[in-house]
């Protein structure tokens, strides 16, 4: 299958898992998450606030505060097609930029820089068991993973695992998966 075919499917089946269930298999994900070392020596996690119908970061987001931890969520900028982190420390710092997609309100927030981020949490739609992904076809995520130095981590529901996935050469695979069947990679 191609990247938009892949696409296409995987946006089906989180579409038709009902929200319990979501909600459900989230924790148990992000449940084996706050379990791993590079969880528990992150000072600064950089992860998406994710959609109706993605995998629920609202718990892990909502975690790491509790523990002492800064968040930051990216923000994309079409126009040169680059992303930062912002630091999140209220709900009340997004806005909806379209179709139930959140972002940091840039007068309220203040950027992180890539230095600063101990453990990205890499979104995509379907994933390998090599690392590699498949996000929505931006390329933002690639372009940051290619000067970034801190731990990477992909959460997903084993609905969005393929055995091997088409990639180029500049694609950078994550170094760890987990679903909620533990610890894939």
């Amino acid at each position: 299958m191609t990247k938009s075919e892949w696409r296409k499917k995987i946006k089906q089946v989180l579409v038709s898992i009902e929200e319990k269930e979501r909600k459900e298999r989230s924790l148990k994900i992000g449940n084996f998450l706050f379990e791993t070392s590079q969880w528990r020596n992150s000072k600064v996690i950089g992860i998406t606030v994710s959609r109706n119908f993605e995998l629920d970061t609202s718990i892990i987001i909502e975690k790491a505060w509790i523990e002492g931890k800064t968040i930051g969520v990216p923000k994309c900028y079409k126009k040169n097609w680059e992303m930062e982190f912002r630091e999140l420390r209220s709900l009340d710092e997004l806005e909806n930029i379209y179709m139930d997609l959140f972002e940091p309100i840039v007068d309220k927030t203040q950027v992180i820089t890539s230095e600063r981020i101990d453990l990205l949490v890499v979104p995509g739609l379907v994933f390998d068991r090599s690392g590699y992904r498949i996000g929505y076809g931006g390329g933002y995520y690639d372009r940051y993973l290619a000067n970034f130095n801190g731990s990477t981590v992909a959460l997903a529901f084993m609905d969005q695992m393929a055995e091997k996935l088409p990639y180029e050469e500049y694609d950078i695979p994550v170094e760890q998966i987990i679903t909620e069947k533990g610890l894939l990679l």
